[in-house]
């Protein structure tokens, strides 16, 4: 995506806490929560983030491959180069 072409993963421990602060000598900031809602942040600002009490659940993990599903999705005909299912 070409919103995320400058993004970097960072991985924390449970522990951590992140601050982010709006400079003072700056108009405003813009938070933005997972790319869809903002909030507009006055010169000064301090958002924390820490983990919270209850778990969010952020990815789906299935037991087929994403190739089996794929194949499976589409009823793609591939019985001749993957071989026998596992």
């Amino acid at each position: 995506s070409a919103h995320a072409l400058f993004a970097k993963p960072l991985v924390t421990s449970p522990t951590s806490v992140l601050a982010v602060e709006v400079q003072p000598h700056t108009p405003h900031g813009v938070l933005w929560c997972d790319g869809r809602r903002t909030v507009e942040l006055p010169a000064g600002a301090r958002v924390e983030v820490r983990r919270g009490a209850v778990p969010v659940r952020l990815a789906r993990l299935h037991q087929a491959s994403f190739t089996d599903r794929l194949v499976a999705k589409f009823a793609l005909p591939v019985s001749g180069w993957r071989g026998l299912p596992h």
